[in-house]
Formats: C-alpha cells, structure tokens, sequence
C-alpha cells in the first residue's frame, strides 16, 4: 500500500461533480483506491459529499477562490500555492505526489521534488491558451512562469494526447519526461442490462451525444446532420445529456429546423445516470471540427464504447487513433453535415452492423484503456512498481 496525495487546485474542477472532469478525478482516485492505496486528496472545489466507495478518501480543502474581479482571483490562486505546499507538509509523507495541472498551481510539484519522492503531473490541456482563448487570462506572463516551474518540478509528465505531449516538448528539460497515457473509463460502470433511463417508442432510432455544449464540440453539425435523418426517417430521435453555453444556440438552431419535438434535451445529470442515459441511445456521436490543434482526448467516447455503442465521430486527433473505421466504430470527416448524415442512416438501418461495432468498441476499452490499466501504467513510469511490470516507452 501506498500513501498518495492527489491535487486539483483547478476552482473549474469540482471534484466530486458531475462533470467530465470531475469524473476523471473520481475514478483515478477510485482506480488507486481499489489497489489498496491510501489517497489524500488536496482540493480548491470539492462541491458535495465523496462517492460511498471513495469515503475512506482523506479531503483537504484548500482556500475558496475569490468571487468578483479577475485579477483579483488570480492572484489569489496563485498566493493558494504557500497554503498548498502547507498542507503537504503538515499531511506527508508521501509516497507520490500526483497533480491535475491547474493554471496557477505549483507548490505539489515543488513539494515532491523538496521531499525526494516522484511528482507526477498530468496534463490535459495547454491551460494558458485554453484560458486565454475561451475564458480570461489577466496576468499571462505569470500563468506562463507558473507553468514552466510546475513544468520543470516534475519527475513525470503525463500527456493525455499526442498534441499535449509535443506543448510539453516545447518547454525546457523535458525531454525524457513527457508519456502520452490517453483517459480511461470504468467499466463496471456500463455493465449489460442496464434499464434505459428514456422511454423512447421501440422503433425510433436514437441519435445521442453527451457533454457539456462549448465551442469546441460541433454542435451545428450534428443538428443538420440529424435534420436531414430526420427529414427522411421520421422515426428518430435526438438526445442530448448535458448543459453549457451553446444550449440556447443549439435550441435556437433545432427550433429553426423544426426539430425541437423530436429532440430530447435533458441537461446535466448525475454521472450515476449516465449509463441509463447510454442505454437510451442506439448510436453515440463526438462531433468535433476541424481544429488548428486538437488536443482532447475525450472522455464521453470511452463510455460510449465501454457501454457497447457504437460511436460515429469525427475523424481529428486521438479518435482517429482510437477508432477502427468499420471495425469498431466509423468515422467521419469533420465540419461535414452529409456525411456524418450518412453515417447515421448506415447505423439506423442495420442493426447487426451498430451490434458488431458495439461489441467490438467495448471490447477495446476492457483491453487498452480500462482506469485500472491508466493508473497501473503511470505508475510503472513513475517508477513505483516493480520492473518486470513497467510499460515499455
């Protein structure tokens, strides 16, 4: 057994919510914890009680950000660094110190390194783009200088994908340190017979998608795609789990297609119901355009596989990698209406083919990108099991 400190210092990220990320938290500390792993988990935004499986969980929480100003915010989440690095202290030793790569964090990497022990930060996003591009970033020279020292503390550099890892190549000294290890899904969580949570008709072909409605999912496309399924085959449905700020566009663009009565939007639901909602739909969609640098590495296709959907998505990044096309699943290219409309229609008219391709996808993910297989890999890198189970890199 180990003991093991794991950060979210991210205000964005609430632990243990309902969001994507929030579920990538949940379930990495849920994968150490089912080995026997003592995890202490140091956050800004916990937001509810911890799952009944992670209550053994220690949880600190760190100071509250600010509301009102921007700088005034970020300045008080990079001054959270001194609590940080005070709570590890008065909560160590630790065998690992591991960290979700916020924007103004530094302190755990730092720590680590203080105290001779591995530093494992894992990044999901170039945050200071992502911030600065969709959001607001006040004071960009210090988010920059805070990356490069998280950057240059760390013992180990997770890259969620190939476009992360070659950010992180950028910077100094890290040659040799950055692992590109994509997410994972649980699959005890999509299990057969789960009851689907929507009453839809038998006979309706269900189009779905779940995630939070930005930008950077291609929402308008799988409208117009769907519009003009619909047009054709009466019998279908689209059903949309989760919330964000292009629903009211989204709405506005369904209601211009006449397509709201034969669309279901739920909005965001607790990850319990997930599955269920899975089992509503016949086939899952991750629409993504066409981006300059697609560096996702998208957690709701993982549960569409491990549910035995088959997925439709674009053809960009890591799902290019991820799906077979036609072999467990089929891909489409992006910012292309018609042909993820085509997609569609193959799927609602073959039945055995969605069948293979769902088989064939969760069938993917129990071999190759299961949590418990995630976890297991970054520890071998950082070098916390034994040599004859260290992932080759």
């Amino acid at each position: 057994m180990m003991r093991i400190a794991y950060i979210c210092a991210d205000a964005g990220v609430p632990v243990f919510g309902w969001k994507g990320a929030s579920i990538h938290v949940q379930e990495f500390i849920r994968a150490l914890v089912r080995r026997g792993d003592r995890v202490e988990l140091f956050a800004t935004r916990v937001e509810g009680d911890a799952p009944p499986d992670l209550a053994d969980v220690g949880v600190h929480r760190l100071p509250a950000l600010p509301k009102g100003a921007r700088a005034a915010r970020e300045q008080a989440a990079l001054a959270a660094n001194h609590g940080l690095q005070t709570a590890l202290r008065q909560e160590g030793s630790f065998d690992l110190v591991y960290e979700r790569y916020s924007l103004w964090s530094y302190a755990g990497m730092e720590y680590a390194r203080a105290a001779g022990v591995p530093g494992v930060l894992e990044v999901n996003a170039p945050l200071v783009e992502e911030q600065a591009e969709f959001r607001l970033l006040v004071d960009r020279g210090s988010a920059e200088s805070v990356a490069e020292r998280v950057i240059g503390a760390a013992t180990v550099l997770i890259a969620v994908s190939k476009a992360i890892a070659a950010d992180l190549g950028r910077h100094a000294n890290t040659r040799g340190r950055v692992h590109v290890v994509p997410n994972g899904v649980n699959p005890d969580r999509f299990l057969e017979g789960v009851v689907p949570f929507c009453r839809i008709p038998p006979g309706v072909f269900t189009v779905g998608f779940v995630g939070t409605l930005k930008r950077w999912h291609d929402l308008s496309t799988l409208v117009e795609a769907f519009g003009m399924l619909h047009q054709a085959h009466r019998e279908t449905r689209l059903l949309i789990v989760g919330d964000g700020p292009e629903r009211e566009s989204m709405v506005r663009n369904l209601s211009a297609r006449g397509l709201l009565e034969a669309a279901y939007l739920v909005g965001s639901v607790p990850w319990s119901e997930v599955p269920g909602m899975l089992a509503s739909m016949d086939v899952g969609v991750a629409p993504y355009p066409r981006l300059a640098r697609f560096y996702f590495s998208p957690l709701k296709v993982y549960e569409y596989m491990a549910a035995g959907l088959p997925v439709i998505a674009s053809k960009v990044g890591q799902l290019a990698e991820l799906i077979e096309d036609g072999v467990n699943g089929l891909l489409y290219p992006p910012n292309n209406p018609s042909a993820l409309a085509t997609a569609l229609d193959r799927l609602r008219c073959a039945p055995e083919v969605r069948a293979r391709l769902g088989r064939a996808a969760r069938a993917t993910v129990l071999r190759d990108h299961t949590w418990s297989a995630v976890v297991q890999q970054i520890l071998s890198l950082a070098r916390l099991e034994p040599a004859a189970e260290r992932v080759a890199t």
